[in-house]
């Protein structure tokens, strides 16, 4: 082997067929998909009604799934198709997918659960209703008598400002005037909040009660029994300036 590789004419055949040789053995490897050429067996597939076999993998099925048998003819595994670019991205997106309904589900069913533990009848629903919208109505009550008690101080204050008609206001007459109107309508818009959540309140207790009706009724708890994952829980309205 040795002269032979000494030999001018073998030596020149070798330079120009090398690259030849080495880029034919990377394009075997490079039809095989990963770990399909260490799987040792014969290959077997069926493609267009034709089944094929090899003792390695056949690139011809790379599109179909291909079974890696043992030498009794048992089948040691199956190699996957490859996918093309398009394809594995709408793999990848299906996975996507399931995996957030997967996580959609387990959140329905933590709601569920934790709906039949604070509520196990509707008397305890409506006794937490109640409290919560107490509170608010409370709010509105304390902001209604604060607006009634800035009316009460502005009324002197425009019985004096009546003095100046087609004059300028005092400056401090003016600041008192405008700072009693700031806070009245600060207090005002704190109601028309407080009414508005009011209704959120409302809105989010008849939610729960549509889902716990339907859960005190035996449905499954989960995406199975469409129950607290439909809920929609309105925003809160902003914060009015005090």
């Amino acid at each position: 082997m040795e002269s032979e590789l000494k030999n001018p004419a073998t030596r020149s055949w070798l330079r120009y067929a090398l690259p030849g040789l080495l880029l034919l053995a990377a394009a075997q490897g490079w039809a095989e998909p990963a770990g399909a050429a260490r799987k040792a067996g014969i290959y077997r597939c069926e493609i267009n009604g034709k089944r094929l076999t090899s003792d390695r993998y056949i690139p011809e099925c790379s599109q179909v799934p291909q079974q890696v048998l043992n030498a009794d003819g048992s089948v040691k595994t199956v190699v996957p198709p490859t996918f093309t670019t398009e394809e594995r991205a709408d793999a990848d997106a299906r996975d996507r997918e399931k995996e957030a309904e997967r996580a959609r589900c387990q959140e329905a069913l933590r709601r569920d659960r934790n709906l039949m533990a604070r509520f196990p009848n509707e008397a305890a629903h409506r006794k937490a209703r109640e409290a919560a919208l107490d509170d608010v109505r409370t709010q509105v009550r304390l902001s209604e008598t604060r607006v009634k008690l800035l009316l009460g101080e502005r009324k002197p204050l425009l019985d004096e400002a009546e003095f100046y008609v087609g004059k300028p206001l005092p400056a401090k007459l003016k600041g008192q005037l405008d700072a009693n109107e700031a806070a009245l309508a600060g207090q005002r818009s704190a109601i028309a909040n407080q009414e508005t959540e009011v209704v959120r309140i409302n809105a989010i207790y008849d939610g729960e009660l549509v889902a716990l009706r339907k859960l005190w009724g035996g449905a499954p708890l989960g995406c199975g029994g469409g129950t607290s994952a439909s809920i929609t829980v309105p925003p809160k309205p902003s914060a009015a300036p005090r």
